[in-house]
């Protein structure tokens, strides 16, 4: 372990990743509906743990070994239904949001679905009845681009195979159990929406187009100050700090930008030392489920250009930005 007091919660968090998906798809698959719907959410939950692991993983506070961080963030990403892309691109855009302290992407589907209204409008009726349309896209995507983007090419026989050996995955758990394939979508879309929840209070940070370019004018226009001003703490509970571990501590988001080496475990710690317990960036949870509510339709072609004042208001007026979760490497 890269750190000494690292083992236990660590190994604690992987083994609960385990056990969500082992007891999770065994309640998905009996016949009472009370177990399926728990086995939905303990199944849903594994996967958002397993992906703030993969947040770990990519910062390297996992292990002292980088490959090693490497190797389990490859494996956890099969847990998340990310395989498709590979975790050496996903830790590379994920480092680019961090250095370059923007939302850096090779494909802002912004742009393109402003010129069809058609498809805009169905996207909006799906969002509106809380079905996370534009991060099906956007996941759906790393699948489609290395067969349209020449860039990408290189990662088709990657593509081909892990949807193979998913395939095969899903026909054997039909096999034994056709119940468990069909709540997987279910659990996959809560996974989705928690994960986009969490992603989108977080920042006020502008979008640019450069992911696939050579670093260009946006590594250089903001300093740690405008870091920190356009980072937001979307904490599950103030009162109650054990409740964020549910995410597993992802909302002490400005800890996490002031220092990106310390591990999850540390930073209420970190927090506190920080801030103190008066932070103004910190955003009430019911605040931003209620914006998250509110601007569901509004914030999908939203685009934040930086310094537009959520703290004022503590997030009520908060539309936030979709497309922007560290599992899509493009």
């Amino acid at each position: 372990m890269r750190y000494s007091d690292g083992y236990w919660p660590n190994m604690l968090a992987l083994l609960y990743v385990l056990f969500a998906f082992v007891i999770g798809i065994a309640g998905m698959s009996q016949s009472l509906p009370a177990a399926n719907i728990l086995g939905v959410l303990l199944l849903a939950h594994g996967m958002v743990i397993a992906a703030y692991m993969i947040h770990e993983c990519a910062h390297n506070t996992v292990f002292s070994n980088n490959r090693n961080n490497a190797r389990l963030g490859n494996v956890l990403l099969w847990f998340t239904g990310a395989a498709y892309g590979k975790y050496e691109d996903i830790r590379s855009k994920h480092f680019r949001h961090h250095v370059d302290r923007a939302d850096v992407v090779a494909f802002d589907y912004r742009t393109r679905l402003a010129s069809y209204p058609r498809l805009c409008k169905i996207i909006k009726a799906l969002e509106w009845v809380y079905i996370p349309a534009i991060e099906i896209i956007m996941h759906a995507l790393v699948l489609i681009l290395p067969f349209h983007q020449a860039q990408r090419k290189h990662l088709r026989k990657h593509v081909i195979s892990v949807l193979a050996i998913r395939v095969l995955i899903f026909a054997l758990l039909f096999a034994w159990s056709p119940r468990v394939v069909l709540l997987y979508p279910i659990a996959y879309l809560l996974f989705l929406t928690v994960m986009r929840f969490m992603d989108t209070h977080q920042h006020t940070y502008e979008v640019f187009e450069t992911l696939d370019q050579e670093r260009g004018e946006e590594a250089r226009r903001f300093n740690a100050e405008y870091e920190q001003r356009n980072t937001f703490s979307n904490l599950v509970s103030v009162r109650y700090p054990w409740l964020n571990l549910l995410t597993l501590n992802f909302g002490y988001h400005n800890a996490h930008h002031a220092r990106p080496t310390t591990p999850w475990y540390r930073l209420p710690a970190l927090h506190r030392e920080l801030y103190g317990s008066g932070d103004e960036q910190i955003l009430p949870f019911g605040n931003l489920l209620r914006a998250f509510h509110r601007y569901r339709t509004r914030r999908i072609l939203n685009a934040d250009e930086g310094d537009i004042g959520m703290a004022a208001d503590k997030g009520i007026r908060f539309v936030g930005v979709d497309g922007v979760s560290f599992l899509t490497a493009h």
